[in-house]
């Protein structure tokens, strides 16, 4: 599962002692919320479905699918339909090609996803061997899923925007700089991504 409200606070607790700015800004704008998510085919699935759509088309694209395949389908279910029953679900050429690469990458048994490795960067390898699954889906699910301490997305625009702020940057730091001004923070860097989601989108700043 994801990071807990009490690993957080602990994590972000443990990193305020060490960075000043941190402490200033939970004075501010205080903890965020757990962000969890349940590890497995289904939540993987619906990363792909969300991509580049709205929250209540993506909810519209499962709902169909259950209502095709059952409640708790498996990998085998979905690869089982044609075309244009999965069309009438409400995905597209693009997104079928993806959703089939998880299912076959699950089905073989090539991705297990209830037993990924260990090490971050090999469990990122293998994710994103599925198509349409880059490093920052790959990170966004280790982090909410399986909840690992030290996953820090430095491509999201948010965290990105999140670090110039609580730094006090000029400006929003590109990936690479990202990546690089979060090495004081590990192995909390998860912690310290959720945080900064919540320090950017806070309307009081």
């Amino acid at each position: 599962m994801g990071l807990t409200a009490k690993k957080l606070r602990e994590d972000l607790d443990a990193l305020a002692q060490r960075e000043p700015r941190l402490a200033a800004a939970l004075e501010r704008v205080g903890y965020p919320e757990a962000r969890v998510r349940e590890a497995g085919f289904a939540t993987m699935l619906r990363t792909i479905i969300g991509q580049q759509v709205s929250v209540a088309s993506a909810a519209s694209v499962w709902n169909k699918l259950e209502a095709e395949l059952g409640a708790d389908f498996t990998p085998a279910c979905l690869l089982s339909r044609d075309f244009d029953t999965l069309r009438a679900c409400g995905l597209s050429r693009q997104k079928q090609g993806y959703a089939r690469s998880l299912c076959e990458l699950a089905h073989s048994g090539e991705l297990d996803l209830h037993n990924l490795p260990a090490d971050d960067e090999e469990a990122i390898a293998l994710l994103t061997r599925i198509k349409g699954i880059g490093r920052w889906s790959a990170e966004i699910y280790l982090l909410f899923a399986e909840g690992r301490a030290d996953i820090w997305p430095a491509g999201d625009l948010a965290v990105q925007e999140g670090v110039k702020r609580l730094l006090d940057l000029e400006e929003r730091p590109a990936e690479k700089a990202t990546r690089a001004l979060a090495e004081p923070w590990s192995p909390q860097r998860g912690s310290m991504a959720i945080f900064t989601w919540h320090f950017y989108a806070n309307p009081a700043l």
